[in-house]
């Protein structure tokens, strides 16, 4: 019960602008909802929404993974320093296949699996 009533919470949370959709994507990692993928799920989630908000969407290939895990980490206390990795990542490239497919690269890597990589499966 408790988890649905947080889902429900961070669904009336704002998202039209960075800020908002960041401190979303934080309250989502902190809730944590599923068994497995929670991170790549979130990640693909932030992408969507940043996307179909301000048209946008992060190239996760700029964004280092210890340093993102650290203000990941740190973010429920303090969230600057994962806005301001994220938002260094912004790109208005929303529709590059490349952008996309190295995203999923970048979201394996920051959960530990590096079998393939996008540019061996060309």
């Amino acid at each position: 019960m408790y988890l649905e009533e947080v889902l429900k919470k961070i669904d009336k949370m704002p998202q039209s602008n960075f800020d908002e959709i960041i401190e979303k994507y934080i309250e989502m990692n902190i809730a944590h909802p599923f068994r497995e993928g929670n991170g790549r799920s979130t990640r693909i989630w932030l992408d969507m929404t940043l996307k179909k908000e301000i048209n946008k969407v992060i190239d996760w290939s700029k964004v280092n993974k210890e340093d993102y895990l650290l203000a990941m980490e740190r973010s429920p206390i303090k969230n600057i320093e994962l806005k301001f990795l994220l938002e260094n990542a912004l790109t208005d490239k929303i529709n590059d296949r490349e952008v996309y497919m190295k995203g999923i690269d970048a979201s394996y890597s920051y959960e530990g699996y590096n079998v393939f990589k996008i540019e061996d499966l060309k």
